[in-house]
């Protein structure tokens, strides 16, 4: 998959409204801009920090999705209303800043906080979109993620057995080049770039050694070929699949830390 299907809208009215929202909260700051001085602290400046807060709180209720009391009624409900509410409480949060910078710690770890989790929320979407579909449509193997060290451990030995007996040639570059590859499962963030570009890399040695051995053993360096593919294809699972996993621990965390912050924000407003 391009990444620009990747990044097509999965529900395109969600974001045509989502959009038409941003336009009306501009619309909505420069009226009451012209009309007096903004102030975070009171009038539609405060009303746009109540509402973001709002809607990071609502945020954090998606982990509620698998309740049987779930007003969105679907999953698929759910996620979007997580991604484009979102989107708009960072936009809440840039019309509550009257579009500039903070001046205190404070302000900065919240400007922050809230920009790394609407982008690592952004970024989580389009991932799941994008990876998924790419390793189905480039690769020829499927495997779980949890079952492709004991994979890779099975073509070394099925390697091995093949490498037995030939000649010191093929012996050594077997042993040199080949079985260091087969040894583990080798991630790259390369294959985020080029998800085939690690496997075309890996085997054109083993198309040159082809030039320097008897014809009688061509047929074992083919064979040895379909395992170092087969092996790429594997890191190439094992790397998007980990992506994938991994991506919430940049999401979560950060999150939690902003409705905490949030918390303290509101607190000394309320008491200064």
């Amino acid at each position: 998959m391009r990444p620009s299907t990747a990044l097509r809208p999965k529900e395109p009215q969600n974001f045509k409204a989502t959009a038409g929202i941003v336009v009306l909260f501009l619309v909505v700051y420069a009226g009451a801009s012209y009309l007096t001085a903004w102030s975070p602290k009171r009038g539609w400046g405060l009303a746009f920090g109540f509402l973001a807060t709002a809607l990071f709180v609502f945020e954090m209720a998606y982990p509620w999705r698998r309740s049987r009391a779930r007003p969105l009624r679907t999953a698929k409900n759910w996620i979007q209303a997580h991604v484009y509410l979102g989107a708009l409480a960072f936009v809440a949060v840039l019309v509550h800043s009257d579009f500039t910078w903070p001046r205190g710690s404070l302000g900065w770890a919240l400007l922050l906080l809230s920009f790394w989790t609407t982008a690592s929320g952004l970024m989580g979407v389009f991932l799941q979109k994008w990876i998924p579909a790419t390793l189905a449509e480039s690769l020829r193997v499927e495997a779980l993620y949890e079952r492709i060290p004991d994979l890779v451990k099975g073509l070394m030995a099925e390697a091995d057995a093949l490498m037995a007996g030939t000649s010191d040639v093929l012996s050594r570059f077997y042993r040199s080049e080949a079985r260091p590859m087969l040894e583990k499962v080798n991630p790259s963030w390369s294959y985020l770039l080029d998800v085939r570009g690690g496997r075309d890399r890996a085997v054109e040695p083993f198309r040159r050694i082809s030039q320097f051995i008897d014809a009688s053993e061509k047929q074992k360096v083919d064979d040895l070929i379909a395992i170092i593919i087969e092996k790429s294809e594997l890191d190439a699972h094992f790397s998007l699949q980990g992506v994938l996993r991994r991506w919430l621990i940049w999401h979560v965390p950060p999150a939690a830390l902003l409705m905490a912050l949030l918390v303290v924000h509101i607190a000394g407003w309320m008491l200064f």
